[in-house]
């Protein structure tokens, strides 16, 4: 089969040169990630996660160092440690924060305030004007220091429309190199979000960015729906950590830029896997089972068709192969067996596997009534044997099919 199997589903898609080639990626795993309940870093920790990010590829890693004096420490030394990515400093939008920034050696800041009126009055208790004039003052401030910034309009999708356009053409005009439209709350649809990034893309030439949570398992969606509609960068965590239910997943979102919009990003792929394993070990927050793409479950295989099917052709049963992103192929033995796996388990137990005695074995397997056994990790090897096995049990039907087309003719 030379055809590619997704080519059905690309077409329905129909998303090949719908966003940029050239998108960017900002990792807040260590801004963002830590504001996930249970996470907190240390000094080096921070340091190991930042050269990952960095060695992988993202264009700009986002540490807030008016957190603590202990983030200021880890700012300022990321800043001096040579990395390829920009180091962002995520700041208040307040001259004061921003020194901070400029003490760090910053040359990107972040500065963000917030934009509904539900944040106005019960957050900040200001009128929009007051916003508007805060906002405006803290960007020529940065400005006037030689600063790079980005400007993230809080609470975006809540925000009366009229005066998201009105503070976003403000910051734009006095200066901002970026604006970011967070759906803060999680509340967006893909449509909605769609609708509110073209409506501020049309009014604005300033490049903007997607900050999407995850509070309705939308992020992901949502980003990609903003990138539609013109934005240029995402912002993702490792594992999609974050407040609450956390943000977009830094390997759910590349690799469904390469699957369904065919935009390779210039990142190593393969370390996804071990950057979460990485996070896992340093915090109580452990990589889901179900997680995509780099949890356990991503690519286990258990109901017996299935199994049988992957080992003629992955793709039957696979996006994209495991070592893509650093994941690992498995099946699990047990009640759910077929008899190719039956076939093999005999093989590995040193028996001479044949069709019949496969079939009592999964017949015992079911019966048994134990749910899963165990599973093997499938090397290379191992996945050539099931081939030959799966092979030899296919022979041994069409014998016995022939055979028994033979008796039927004869009588």
């Amino acid at each position: 089969m030379t055809q590619d199997p997704n080519i059905f589903a690309y077409r329905y898609n129909n998303s090949e040169g719908v966003i940029p080639k050239d998108v960017k990626i900002l990792d807040s795993t260590l801004r963002e990630g830590e504001q996930a309940p249970g996470v907190s870093f240390t000094h080096r920790q921070r340091l190991q996660i930042a050269w990952m990010l960095d060695y992988f590829g993202v264009d700009f890693i986002e540490i807030s160092p008016i957190v603590s004096e202990s983030h200021e420490e880890s700012c300022r030394t990321m800043m001096k440690a040579g990395l390829s990515a920009d180091i962002v400093a995520h700041l208040r939008a307040l001259p004061q924060d921003i020194d901070v920034g400029l003490k760090c050696g910053a040359s990107w800041v972040a500065m963000y305030h917030s934009v509904s009126d539900v944040h106005l009055q019960y957050k900040l208790r200001i009128s929009r004007e007051k916003a508007v004039e805060r906002a405006v003052e803290a960007v020529e401030y940065a400005k006037s220091h030689g600063l790079k910034l980005r400007f993230t309009m809080e609470d975006a999708s809540r925000a009366d429309p009229e005066f998201l356009k009105e503070m976003c053409v403000a910051i734009a005009n006095a200066g901002a190199d970026r604006i970011s439209l967070p759906d803060t709350l999680g509340i967006m649809a893909p449509r909605g979000m769609y609708n509110l990034v073209k409506m501020i893309h049309e009014k604005i030439s300033t490049p903007l960015d997607m900050h999407c949570h995850n509070d309705l398992g939308l992020s992901l969606a949502n980003a990609l729906a903003g990138l539609e509609a013109g934005a240029t960068m995402v912002h993702t965590t490792i594992d999609g950590l974050g407040e609450r239910t956390g943000l977009t997943s830094l390997a759910e979102f590349t690799m469904a830029l390469k699957l369904l919009y065919q935009v390779n990003l210039d990142v190593r792929m393969e370390m996804l896997r071990e950057l979460s394993e990485l996070v896992s070990t340093y915090t109580p927050v452990k990589t889901p089972m179900s997680k995509p793409l780099v949890g356990d479950n991503a690519y286990k295989h258990k109901a017996g068709t299935h199994v049988a099917a992957i080992i003629r052709n992955p793709a039957a049963y696979e996006l994209a192969p495991p070592h893509l992103v650093g994941n690992h192929r498995r099946i699990i033995i047990g009640e759910l067996a077929g008899k190719t796996e039956a076939a093999f388990l005999m093989k590995l137990l040193g028996l001479t596997p044949n069709s019949e005695d496969a079939a009592k074995i999964t017949k015992g397997l079911k019966s048994l009534r134990t749910g899963d056994l165990f599973e093997l990790e499938l090397s290379k090897e191992m996945e050539s044997e099931i081939v030959q096995v799966d092979e030899r049990l296919n022979r041994e039907s069409e014998t016995l099919d022939n055979k028994a087309k033979e008796g039927g003719e004869k009588r």
